[in-house]
Formats: C-alpha cells, structure tokens, sequence
C-alpha cells in the first residue's frame, strides 16, 4: 500500500480534501479529479454519509486514485473507513491509538500535529508521514521542524494556490480542502480551479 500511496505522491503530491460531499457527486467529482491529474482523495469523516461516499469513491477509483478518510478521530472510525475500501487515515490530531490501528490494518497513517512534541509522538506511534495542521505559520516553521523531525511533512491548512510553490520547497505535499472542492461546487468548476491547483504543486 505505501509503494501504491508513494507512486501517486510522487506524480502528484496533493491531497483532494472532499470535505462535504454527497454519494451522489462521488463519481463526477472523482473523475474531475483524476482527468486533472490528482490521485489521493481524502473524504472527512464529518461530510455527509461519508463512509457510504467512501465505499462509492473506492469501487469507482479502484486503480487509479486511492481514496482515504479524513477527521478519523477513534480506532472505531480506521475500522469502518477500512471496511469500506479506505487506503490511509488522515486526522487532525496525533492519537496513538488512531495511528497503530490504521498500521494493525496496513493503510497508511497521516495524522496532524502543530508542535515538535505532537510530531515526535505521531512518529513514535508509527505514522508514515505528518500532517502540519493548520499550516498558518507558513514554510518557515516547517524548515525549523524539518531540523529535527525526518518524516515527511505534509502542509494543510490555509494552503493554496499562490502558497503552494513555497510550501513544496519544503513539504512533501499539501492538502487542499476549499481551494479545490467545498459542498456544492460544479463540476467545471472543480476541473478549473484542479488545474491551477496541480500546476502550482509541479511548478
């Protein structure tokens, strides 16, 4: 699974957070997503029917996207996001127990941390990479982390289109929420603004 994860970041190392969505916008958002060259999908877990849209997203993206969930806060919510067909957890804190159970099941573990200590503890537990949440203090704190924490760091939190060039200099990725999807948006709409999204993290 992190060789599958690994490949995609590597051709695209952004994150589309569907913070939001409903069953019913899976498949065409998906594809919008995918024809604008993004193949990680994140799902939070406080959208509508979110483990149903995962389960729809994963059979319908099922070789080429992966789709994981996000804002998993219980090793109850990794259990039912696995059974649904999710590949990595993403959540907004560092929980130990969230992060051994996504490794007791294989899928990847991204959780969020703010502070050196968070982040230590994050690794300690087995994450593979570390979520910087909010990122509001912007590439710098990320350069001062890197000093001491060798995890990938992904940025997310106030990321976005005109910051995504300074933040890659020193993340592995980023996550993107309202930049690129928020409830409602069409579909054109989507594919635009995935354009500049993705031109911004190759730039």
């Amino acid at each position: 699974m992190k060789e599958q994860f690994e490949k995609y970041m590597a051709e695209c190392p952004a994150v589309a957070i569907l913070r939001g969505i409903t069953n019913e916008e899976v498949p065409a958002i998906c594809d919008a997503l995918y024809e604008g060259g993004i193949r990680l999908l994140e799902i939070p877990l406080n959208s509508p029917n979110a483990v149903e849209s995962i389960a729809i997203a994963a059979r319908h993206c099922e070789g080429r996207q992966l789709v994981g969930a996000g804002t998993v806060l219980t090793p109850e919510d990794v259990i039912a996001v696995y059974k649904a067909g999710g590949k990595f957890i993403i959540s907004p804190n560092t929980d130990s127990e969230v992060i051994r159970e996504t490794k007791r099941l294989g899928m990847i573990s991204i959780p969020g941390f703010f502070t050196a200590t968070e982040g230590f503890a994050a690794v300690k537990a087995g994450a593979d990479y570390l979520k910087l949440f909010p990122a509001i203090l912007g590439p710098g704190y990320v350069k001062d982390l890197k000093a001491v924490i060798k995890t990938p760091i992904m940025a997310v939190g106030g990321v976005n289109e005109k910051n995504i060039p300074e933040f890659m200099k020193v993340c592995c990725g980023v996550g993107i929420g309202s930049a690129l999807y928020k409830a409602g948006k069409s579909v054109e709409d989507v594919k635009k603004d995935t354009a500049a999204i993705v031109a911004a993290v190759k730039k």
